[in-house]
């Protein structure tokens, strides 16, 4: 009886194993964005992103993809021409594309997670992105050429040009900048801007420089409705509306250079480093995530400091 009575016992403690439940590539797919993504941005770029592949290989099931759909993929988007331009797909964008299904691979085959059974991208290499930035920066004085122009023509327009130089900022951080992200330390001896919007949702802080801040100030008392403490974006202009300011600006200026907003931050990092900064300084002023992306300014100054050809002319300067 009691041995009866002990696998009656471990019957009614059995339980059966409950079915994992099985996910729909669709929501998969919202829970990696939901859990990966911070950045509007970065949502929308990768939802583009994955569809663009999932439209690729039919809507086949995402478990079922292999080495080969991601390669064949990556040279189908070697292929194709930019609708707009007619030119091939730059390598950063064919990079975005596939760094994008990577990211989501890498999420689903973690163990914790065990949603994907393999990564089919783990042997897949991004394209080389060419280094096209190193030319990407204005003179000290095209600089003033620009600020001395924006200065007698728009209030508003100057202090959007001077604050992407001297803060670094990229110009989706300018346009979301408010009254209520300055704060002074403790002391009040200098100001800070917190940078809310910054790449991947990151926020960081940088030093404002005494005259920007002045130059601020006098711009906020021109407003009377508002306060540093209101919740309102100083600018409301977008980041196209910008791209075409400095554009004008720049054509009006003389300088023959397809100039960009990021230009200004190219320059901004440029002269920093020039100018006695750390990498550190640097990278921290940007918000870059990985000190590596910041060490391509350092070659850009590498090159315009002295040279070996300079000390060789300094030797024969006599004979010349």
């Amino acid at each position: 009886m009691r041995t009866e009575a002990i696998f009656e016992e471990k019957a009614l403690l059995h339980v059966m194993p409950e079915k994992e439940p099985r996910f729909t590539d669709e929501q998969k797919i919202q829970m990696f964005l939901s859990s990966r993504s911070q950045s509007q941005h970065t949502f929308k770029s990768y939802f583009r992103a994955i569809e663009r592949f999932r439209l690729f290989i039919s809507g086949r099931d995402l478990n079922d993809v292999s080495w080969r759909e991601i390669e064949a993929f990556k040279l189908f988007l070697m292929s194709i021409k930019n609708e707009k331009t007619g030119l091939p797909l730059a390598p950063a964008t064919i990079s975005a594309i596939i760094a994008a299904l990577k990211s989501l691979y890498k999420w689903g085959c973690d163990p914790n997670i065990g949603l994907f059974k393999q990564n089919p991208t783990s042997s897949v290499r991004l394209p080389v992105i060419p280094l096209t930035s190193k030319k990407h920066f204005l003179t000290k004085n095209e600089v003033g050429k620009l600020l001395h122009f924006l200065q007698h023509d728009n209030e508003r327009n100057y202090l959007i040009a001077l604050s992407l130089l001297l803060l670094g900022l990229r110009v989706s951080e300018l346009c979301a900048v408010k009254w209520c992200d300055f704060y002074s330390d403790p002391l009040e001896s200098t100001v800070w801007l917190t940078v809310t919007k910054g790449k991947g949702g990151k926020v960081r802080d940088i030093k404002v420089p005494r005259h920007l801040w002045m130059l601020y100030s006098r711009y906020l008392d021109r407003q009377p409705n508002l306060s540093n403490r209101s919740d309102v974006v100083i600018f409301g202009i977008s980041s196209r509306q910008v791209e075409r300011m400095i554009k004008i600006s720049c054509s009006k200026t003389g300088l023959d250079k397809p100039v960009t907003p990021h230009w200004l931050r190219h320059t901004n990092a440029t002269l920093a480093l020039l100018n006695g900064a750390s990498l550190q300084q640097v990278q921290e002023s940007l918000g870059h995530a990985h000190i590596n992306t910041t060490q391509r300014y350092l070659h850009t100054v590498e090159q315009l400091a002295k040279s070996a050809s300079d000390y060789v002319e300094d030797v024969l300067i006599s004979y010349i």
